[in-house]
C-alpha cells in the first residue's frame, strides 16, 4: 500500500472556434456585399437623370399605384424645402426658346398618353375576344355569325351587323327592327356595358335611292335606324349617357364599294370608342353647339298623317310616325 503511486488526471479544456473557425468569413462576406451594394447605389445616383430619380422616388412612395406626383429627389425626408434652382447653371430661356422643364414635361405627358393608349388597346382586344367567344358559344348568335363582324380600328372596337340577302335587320324602307336583330343587340349589350368606354352608333344604307313623303330619304332612314338600335341597347340596360354619338351615313360609306346594292352595305356600326376618339367627338359637338338653335315646342305646328312635313320640322316630328304612316314613292332598302 505504501508503494502505490498517485494517479494524476489532466483535463484539457477545448475552446470552440479558435483561429481555425469560419464564422468571421460569413461576417466579412456580408460586409463586402453591403459595401458593394452601397457603392452601386452611389454610382446609380451619380449617373441617373432627375427624371429617373423622380420615377424611383415615386415607386418607393407608392409601389402599387405608382404616384405620378413624386419628388425629383431619391430621398425625401419631408419638410425640407426644395432648394431654389441655380440660375447660373440654368439660365432663363431666351425669346423663342422652350424651357427644359416644359420640354421634359411634354415628353412625360406623351409617354403617359402612349402607355394609356396601349392599356386601352389591350382592354379592347380582350373585349373583342370576349365578344367572339360569346358569338361562338351562344346558339342564338351562332345563326347570325356571318352577319356580325368585329375589328379593332384607330377609333376603337367596331361591331358591324349587316344585312343578308334573305335576312334583313329592318323592314324594307323603314326603321322597324326585325325581332332577331333586337335579340342580337340585347345579347351584346351586357358585354359592351362591362367596359367604361363610350360608344358611337351609325346607320348605313345601300346605294338604292328612294324618296319618301316630305323629302324623306336614305339620310333620314340611316339616322333613324341608328337611333332605333340605340333605343334597343338602352332598353337592354346600356346607360344612355354612355352613347357619344348617333349618326346616319346613308350610302356615303359603303362596305362593298364594288357592289353598291350589296345587302352588306345596309348595316349598323357600333364602335366602342377609345378616349382619344371620344374627345374628338365631344370636341366636334362642343364646337357645333353654339350654332344649333334649340327648337321651341310651340314652334312645331301639329300636322296630320297626310300633311307633308316642313324640312325644319322633319327631325322633331319623325318619332310620331309608326308602321304604315310613312308612305314611300318607291320601294327601297
Amino acid at each position: 500500500m505504501e508503494n502505490n503511486q498517485p494517479i494524476i488526471v489532466k483535463r484539457v479544456k477545448k475552446i470552440a472556434g479558435g483561429h481555425h473557425g469560419g464564422a468571421w468569413k460569413i461576417a466579412f462576406a456580408d460586409f463586402a456585399t453591403a459595401m458593394m451594394a452601397f457603392f452601386l447605389v452611389m454610382w446609380l445616383m451619380t449617373t441617373a437623370t432627375p427624371e429617373q430619380k423622380k420615377l424611383i422616388s415615386g415607386y418607393f412612395q407608392d409601389p402599387v399605384g405608382f404616384s405620378e406626383s413624386a419628388s425629383p429627389y431619391v430621398i425625401d425626408l419631408g419638410g425640407t424645402p426644395t432648394p431654389a434652382p441655380d440660375k447660373t447653371l440654368n439660365p432663363e430661356p431666351q425669346d423663342g426658346e422652350t424651357p427644359a422643364d416644359d420640354a421634359q414635361g411634354e415628353i412625360d405627358k406623351q409617354q403617359a398618353e402612349s402607355i394609356a393608349e396601349e392599356v386601352e388597346r389591350e382592354r379592347l382586344e380582350l373585349l373583342l375576344q370576349e365578344l367572339q367567344n360569346k358569338v361562338e358559344e351562344n346558339p342564338q348568335l351562332q345563326n347570325f355569325k356571318d352577319q356580325i363582324l368585329f375589328e379593332i380600328t384607330q377609333d376603337g372596337l367596331r361591331i358591324q351587323i349587316m344585312d343578308a340577302e334573305n335576312r334583313p335587320m329592318f323592314a324594307s324602307g323603314s326603321a322597324r327592327l326585325q325581332p332577331y336583330f333586337e335579340d342580337i343587340l340585347l345579347a351584346l349589350t351586357d358585354t359592351i356595358t362591362a367596359v367604361p368606354n363610350k360608344i358611337s352608333v351609325s346607320g348605313h344604307t345601300d346605294a338604292q335611292p328612294f324618296v319618301g313623303r316630305g323629302g324623306y330619304g336614305n339620310w333620314e332612314l340611316s339616322s333613324d335606324r341608328a337611333n332605333a338600335a340605340r333605343r334597343v341597347l338602352v332598353a337592354g340596360g346600356y346607360d344612355d349617357e354612355q352613347v357619344a354619338r348617333v349618326v346616319g351615313y346613308a350610302s356615303s360609306a359603303l362596305f362593298d364599294r364594288d357592289a353598291p346594292l350589296n345587302p352588306v352595305n345596309r348595316r349598323i356600326d357600333i364602335v366602342v370608342l377609345t378616349k382619344k376618339a371620344q374627345r374628338a367627338i365631344e370636341g366636334e359637338q362642343s364646337d357645333a353647339a353654339p350654332e344649333d338653335a334649340p327648337v321651341e315646342p310651340d314652334a312645331v305646328e301639329p300636322v296630320g298623317p297626310d300633311d307633308p312635313l316642313p324640312s325644319g320640322q322633319l327631325r322633331e316630328r319623325l318619332n310620331i310616325f309608326e308602321d304604315g304612316v310613312l308612305q314611300f314613292d318607291q320601294p327601297a332598302e
